[in-house]
């Protein structure tokens, strides 16, 4: 019994060492003295290695456990609360529409900005699903975050119908205009859908950003358990334990729980009166027409094979396309290098059309002058 304790003393001494000097407070009970002392302590009783393969199993969820009990506070979503911050301000609002009011948080830099982006989420979820990391990005960057519930979703007041849900972006989107210098419109999956029916449709936009938005969706009832299964494995991600760095593992699983789908059309049938391609098509034939980016999951087991390709071949010569490797549906919205790449691009793409390069004179561009 003895070496069992001294061996669990030092593996949570260990772990909370750790999570306290990656920064992940989530999984961190102590302080930054606490952790080296347990483990110091469990070390000097010299456990021999089978009470430590034994207590391993246990540290574990036990690290956890305590983390959660230290830190009940330690909620992610506090960030989206509507508030006056340091360096931002959360404002929830009614974003007015053509078929009422869409329900949104703002989150503005203190200094003010020039560029929004409207976030539209994807099926299933709301406005906050796990938003914070993204919005957080984009405001770092000096831009301003809205971040909108589809209509049959979150604490919007209407079923999920077309073409009704179009205006849960159409309606933020002219809201922003009147507001903003640029605008720019991020939809993920369906959400990423209705965005580029939207614009299709006239939606102001000067730059546009689609996540994982497939062409179409249908699953058979086996192929929807083999998806959750895939998609459960795929999101025990090294990179996603970032996430602890900002709530429990209590509070970061609670960020899961949304109200679910509110429909007068199902989410299938959705997919195909969106038209995804059919919206990015009509885009793209115009002569102006907003910059595109494209991120798709390498490992995504909800869209058809080939899905992400088809988008890719749809919108050659116009569209950024980029895939991240080991991300999956679930975890692609929350992957750091999505976000990072998305918060570039729009940085790059809003920031050449807000200064835009002078034409060179005559000499620099060799047409002309003096040889």
């Amino acid at each position: 019994m003895k070496h069992l304790f001294n061996g669990l003393a030092l593996w949570l001494g260990t772990l909370d060492t750790l999570a306290n000097h990656a920064g992940l407070r989530g999984v961190n009970w102590g302080g930054a003295a606490s952790g080296p002392l347990l483990a110091l302590a469990g070390l000097r009783g010299r456990p021999h290695a089978g009470s430590l393969l034994a207590t391993l199993p246990l540290a574990l969820p036990l690290q956890v456990g305590l983390a959660c009990l230290a830190r009940p506070g330690l909620n992610p979503k506090r960030q989206l609360l509507p508030g006056d911050y340091v360096n931002r301000t959360v404002q929830q609002l009614d974003i007015p529409a053509e078929y009422g009011p869409v329900p949104a948080l703002q989150i503005a830099p203190k200094g003010g900005a020039r560029v929004a982006v409207c976030v539209a989420h994807g099926s299933g979820c709301d406005k906050t699903f796990y938003a914070w990391r993204l919005a957080d990005a984009l405001v770092r960057a000096g831009m301003a975050v809205l971040l909108v519930d589809l209509d049959g979703h979150g604490e919007s007041p209407r079923p999920q119908a077309f073409p009704d849900i179009v205006e849960s972006v159409a309606g933020p989107a002219r809201w922003l205009r009147a507001r903003y210098e640029h605008v720019a419109l991020l939809g993920m999956s369906l959400g990423g859908a209705v965005t580029a029916r939207a614009v299709a449709e006239g939606a102001p936009c000067d730059a546009l950003a689609l996540w994982e938005s497939p062409p179409r969706l249908r699953l058979t009832d086996a192929e929807y358990r083999r998806a959750q299964v895939a998609e459960a494995i795929g999101v025990i991600r090294p990179s996603l334990i970032h996430l602890f760095r900002d709530g429990t593992a209590y509070h970061v699983a609670r960020g899961w729980r949304t109200s679910g789908i509110r429909a007068r059309i199902g989410t299938w049938d959705l997919f195909d009166q969106l038209d995804l391609l059919g919206s990015l098509g009509r885009v793209q034939a115009r002569q102006e027409r907003p910059p595109l980016l494209l991120v798709y999951a390498g490992r995504d087991a909800v869209l058809h094979p080939g899905s992400d390709t088809e988008v890719q071949s749809a919108t050659a010569g116009w569209g950024e396309f980029n895939r991240i490797p080991g991300a999956c549906h679930v975890s692609l919205p929350i992957e750091p290098e999505t976000i990072r790449l998305t918060v570039g691009w729009l940085g790059r793409t809003l920031s050449a059309r807000t200064h835009p390069t002078p034409p060179l004179p005559l000499r620099e561009r060799g047409l002309g002058g003096e040889g």
